[in-house]
């Protein structure tokens, strides 16, 4: 809804000034009762075409990639070479020739040369504008709606990840190493305390060090494998140089959490491969998991995907690249990015 009235505003905002455009192009016409411009309709064709090659193509590929020294090198020639067809080279417009008036000197048609190029460039000024606020609102709504759904999805995470039935799991894992007299049971105890201490004060932050996230993700994985039967098949590796790198807390979990949910066939035999690597300035998460008992997908898996999706946009803008593959019998996350 909220989507389809921005587009309504910006139809309205573009009708609003083409209006004045033209008004103003017209005015002297009908007010004066003079006739027409040959060329006034060509005029009005080639402000339609500067303005959006300029919205659509200049201003995105360019001046909002900070390349900001082609795009007004570009513009300028660009403005300039329209002026100059139109002024000099446009067959068919005996009005375009360069005359000089009597007692005017040679300043009559570098006048008009100066006029024409303001008008032509007084429109693609502000389509540039436009477009910067257009992207600006997109991205402020983007963000309002990332900060909302944040607030949802760390509620969702708690009670999915926190829920009695989570817990009553784990302890009962620890319970029985417990009984086993098993070396194991205080390291158990150790990942349940720093899954839920990372939950609890880590992930409200912007950006935490990307070694406490792999940190979670290692005692998530390690509680997993104890509430699990045979967890023979679940593998984790990272590589890579994790110091001095930051990261937005809990981006990965959701793709990790669904794998463990979905991977765990009807034997009790769980699948799952998560591989996480570091090279250079760029991070690389593999998650795959054989789709082992069907559940249908909950409304919550489908706001999560959405969640991170959002997230990404907003923190990585064309800085990231998720694919996901599910053929029916396995399912895969790509995800790669470019740290900040």
């Amino acid at each position: 809804m909220g989507i389809e009235k921005g587009k309504i505003q910006q139809i309205l905002l573009h009708f609003v000034l083409w209006l004045t455009f033209y008004s103003v192009l017209l005015y002297p016409y009908i007010m004066q009762s003079r006739p027409m411009r040959f060329d006034l309709p060509v005029r009005m064709i080639l402000l339609v075409v500067l303005f959006y090659f300029n919205y659509f193509y200049l201003v995105p590929k360019l001046l909002l990639k900070k390349k900001t020294a082609i795009y007004l090198l570009v513009s300028l020639m660009l403005v300039l070479g329209i002026v100059i067809l139109i002024k000099f080279y446009y067959p068919g417009m005996p009005q375009n020739r360069i005359a000089f008036p009597k007692g005017s000197g040679a300043r009559a048609p570098l006048g008009q040369f100066v006029m024409a190029t303001i008008g032509l460039s007084v429109p693609f000024v502000i389509s540039a504008l436009l477009r910067i606020y257009t992207e600006w609102r997109k991205n402020d709504d983007l963000r309002q709606i990332v900060e909302k759904e944040k607030i949802n999805s760390e509620l969702q995470f708690l009670k999915t990840q926190l829920n009695p039935h989570f817990l009553f799991n784990s302890l009962n894992a620890i319970y029985s190493l417990s009984v086993k007299k098993s070396p194991d049971t205080s390291d158990a105890i150790i990942n349940l305390s720093e899954l839920m201490r990372y939950m609890l004060y880590e992930a409200d932050k912007g950006f935490v060090p990307l070694n406490k996230e792999l940190e979670y993700i290692q005692n998530f994985v390690k509680l997993q494998r104890l509430r699990l039967s045979d967890s023979e098949n679940v593998t984790l590796k990272i590589s890579g140089d994790d110091k001095g790198k930051i990261i937005p807390p809990l981006l990965f979990i959701s793709f990790i959490e669904n794998a463990f949910k979905y991977g765990t066939d009807f034997e009790g035999k769980t699948n799952v491969k998560i591989n996480l690597s570091i090279k250079n300035e760029s991070l690389q998460l593999y998650v795959m998991n054989k789709i082992g008992v069907f559940k249908k997908k909950s409304e919550s898996s489908g706001v999560g995907l959405t969640n991170i999706k959002n997230r990404l946009k907003l923190l990585y803008p064309e800085s990231h690249e998720l694919l996901v593959n599910n053929d029916g019998k396995i399912y895969e996350v790509n995800l790669t990015l470019k740290l900040l």
